[in-house]
């Protein structure tokens, strides 16, 4: 990957540009010292942590309805990847984050503070939240076998989960049985200077 950190900051964050930097130094501080970063990831948080978050923020659709924000929720958060890049990248969706540790709880609304971010934070398992948002988000939270059936009534009718996979992506479409009604896409997305990155889009039927 030979992104840099201005080519991300100018390219993905134009409007929100100084909180995206304080975010990522949270990361390489609070992170590492409450141990959701790992020790050795502190030169790494743009060229690896942030911009894997990236590729799925030009792949969330953008609201018909001015007046109307599309809702995204992002399971399993942890440190805010990528929900919290999600939010600075897209400041035009209405974001809600799903995390059931409350260690991880507490730094994400230390952070939703410190860097004033409109976000809501609930903590539990995506399965006893009883809401429905237009876009589900997960990383590294489950094989899509599991991850689906765990998230599926979260997804409004017309709505879709969209998973950050990688090589393995394929596969596991192949080995999920598929909800009735809806229509899986495997994007493959190539954004020059970043790595390949596999989002796998299950829509619900309208």
């Amino acid at each position: 990957m030979s992104v840099s950190r201005e080519t991300l900051l100018t390219g993905f964050f134009p409007t929100t540009a100084p909180k995206a930097e304080r975010y990522a130094e949270i990361l390489a501080s609070w992170g590492i010292e409450r141990g959701l970063i790992g020790p050795r990831e502190g030169d790494r948080i743009w060229d690896r942590h942030i911009a894997n978050c990236i590729p799925i923020t030009t792949i969330i659709p953008t609201s018909s309805n001015p007046e109307k924000a599309i809702s995204l929720v992002d399971i399993g958060s942890g440190a805010g990847l990528p929900g919290i890049v999600i939010a600075l990248a897209r400041p035009d969706l209405s974001i809600t984050l799903i995390e059931p540790l409350q260690r991880r709880v507490d730094f994400l609304l230390e952070v939703i503070a410190e860097l004033e971010l409109p976000i809501e934070v609930i903590r539990g398992k995506a399965e006893s939240v009883k809401r429905s948002f237009d876009i589900v988000t997960a990383r590294a939270v489950a094989p899509l076998p599991k991850l689906l059936p765990m998230t599926w009534h979260l997804v409004k009718n017309g709505g879709a989960l969209m998973a950050m996979k990688g090589e393995s992506a394929a596969t596991e479409i192949e080995e999920t049985e598929a909800k009735k009604g809806s229509t899986t896409t495997l994007h493959t997305l190539e954004l020059p200077g970043f790595d390949t990155a596999r989002v796998i889009e299950v829509r619900k039927a309208g």
